[in-house]
């Protein structure tokens, strides 16, 4: 690609994404989704170096844990980078303490919808608020009550996942949201799919999948080979197999484990209809099957067994790179798509 052209292309996605950058202060405006185990001090740092917008990923940890992970993030990186927090946390105005006192300029909310109390604390505090945004109705709400950004994240992500997907979120909510950026998340791995994002509306785009089995994730070696190895139909969502007892859906890469959690929901329902078992035992149970399963996937390498969870773009992951090869990747393949468009315009 001759220089001139590669430049008219990088200023035309400069443009595009221009809202998205302005608000996270990053060179590209791309985020790090914020996974369990994996969104860690390393990677963080690594994404916001390379131009992306890192994101520590808290789950469960506690405010001392929480505290000591920005501190070693701020040791590694002097780029901005933000901080996800779980809304159902029992201990979410401590943690939301922790980030405002280590001066985190990012705070992104997420497991439900927040409290316009916090979303005021954050702002008061003089962070910025990202809400994730499932439907259009709370779209407007979640900035009516002050958040400045929003995450639409369709199906296809890994972990925790809605029941729609990117293209019809998309559809639904960037059209008829101008006030605030909007972020796309979900199955994207390619730079020329975040283009046509960008050219809807988007502000920028999230990533998760790719970053995981980057070299910088701690993530077990066996961990970023079954990504490698994955194709996009194996990464599935967990199964409920009776209505009663409800399983949150978890989209993940199918495995033995995958497939013991349906023989172990079929037991507990047996085990209810005898009379074994309470219908809140029976519940428990269901939902204490996968405790610690992430961890064991992530770092002890048990990718048979623990959950490897993996969006959809899984079967883009062909080789574990360098975060910043990874990001040189997206944009170049974003600025081949835009010189491609330009060049059709002027035919």
């Amino acid at each position: 690609m001759a220089p001139d052209v590669h430049d008219r292309g990088r200023a035309e996605l400069d443009a595009l994404w221009a809202r998205g950058r302005d608000f996270l202060g990053s060179r590209y405006a791309l985020l790090g989704g914020a996974m369990s185990w994996v969104s860690e001090r390393n990677l963080v740092a690594a994404i916001s170096n390379a131009g992306g917008f890192g994101v520590i990923a808290c789950g469960a940890m506690d405010p001392d844990r929480l505290a000591a992970e920005i501190a070693g993030t701020q040791a590694l990186t002097q780029r901005p980078f933000g901080v996800n927090l779980i809304t159902m946390h029992p201990q979410l105005d401590d943690l939301v303490r922790v980030c405002l006192e280590a001066k985190v300029g990012h705070i992104v909310l997420a497991g439900g919808i927040p409290s316009s109390a916090t979303i005021r604390a954050i702002r008061d505090g003089g962070a910025r608020v990202v809400a994730f945004a499932p439907a259009l109705v709370l779209a407007k709400r979640l900035i009516k009550s002050g958040a400045e950004a929003l995450v639409i994240e369709g199906s296809e992500a890994g972990g925790h996942v809605g029941p729609v997907s990117l293209t019809v979120l998309a559809q639904e909510i960037l059209p008829h949201i101008h006030d605030v950026p909007v972020f796309v998340a979900g199955g994207l791995a390619r730079g020329d799919a975040i283009v046509s994002y960008l050219e809807q509306g988007a502000a920028g785009a999230q990533l998760g999948t790719r970053f995981a089995a980057s070299v910088e994730s701690i993530a077990h070696e066996r961990f970023k080979a079954a990504f490698v190895r994955g194709n996009a139909r194996d990464a599935v969502t967990s199964v409920q197999l009776d209505e009663r007892f409800p399983v949150i859906p978890v989209r993940g890469l199918a495995n033995a484990g995958s497939r013991a959690f349906l023989a172990h929901q079929a037991d507990v329902v047996r085990q209810f209809h005898d009379g074994t078992l309470s219908k809140d035992e029976a519940q428990l149970s269901i939902e204490h099957f996968w405790a610690g399963a992430l961890r064991r996937a992530v770092i002890d390498g048990d990718v048979e067994h623990g959950s490897v969870m993996a969006g959809q773009s899984v079967g883009m992951v062909k080789s574990v790179q360098p975060i910043a090869e990874i990001i040189d990747d997206l944009v170049e393949q974003a600025i081949a798509a835009i010189v491609k468009w330009q060049q059709r315009t002027e035919r």
